[in-house]
């Protein structure tokens, strides 16, 4: 079993790099349609939930939707460039689109999955379930913190 979880780890990782490759690099901004925001997936135990945390600074959370769907997550939304007098002498901030999608590892309880944003980061919990569930669509709702 452990075996196996390494080689879908390194399938994620090759299907990250392909995707990479094929982005326009980040100075052709213009041409890009869409962005990959950088996120972090962790499991804990006690109790067995999937974390996963977005990093989007700047994005309003009610633009961003959450599409829960069997064993795969979609993140999208939008990042708008702020307007901003004058000229850029520098632009490394990703703005525009942006859409993430993950395959689980895990059976989730839908209906207990919970997202939040906060300070730019949006943390989205999936509790792990240990029967499999029939999957179904549900759209995962965003607290926004204080």
């Amino acid at each position: 079993m452990a075996r196996r979880r390494e080689e879908i780890d390194r399938l994620e990782e090759l299907e990250e790099l392909f995707a990479d490759l094929w982005q326009v690099p980040r100075f052709a901004a213009g041409w890009r349609h869409e962005h990959r925001p950088a996120l972090d997936v962790f499991r804990t135990t006690d109790p067995a939930e999937l974390t996963i945390v977005v990093e989007i600074a700047g994005a309003d959370p009610s633009s961003i939707q959450l599409l829960l769907d069997g064993r795969r997550l979609l993140i999208a939304g939008e990042r708008p460039r702020a307007r901003v007098r004058g000229q850029f002498d520098r632009s490394e901030i990703e703005y525009g689109r942006f859409r993430r999608e993950l395959a689980l590892n895990e059976d989730v309880d839908v209906e207990s999955a919970r997202a939040n944003y906060e300070r730019g980061l949006l943390r989205i919990v999936l509790p792990i379930t240990q029967r499999a569930r029939t999957p179904r669509s549900v759209m995962i709702e965003i607290r926004r913190s204080r």
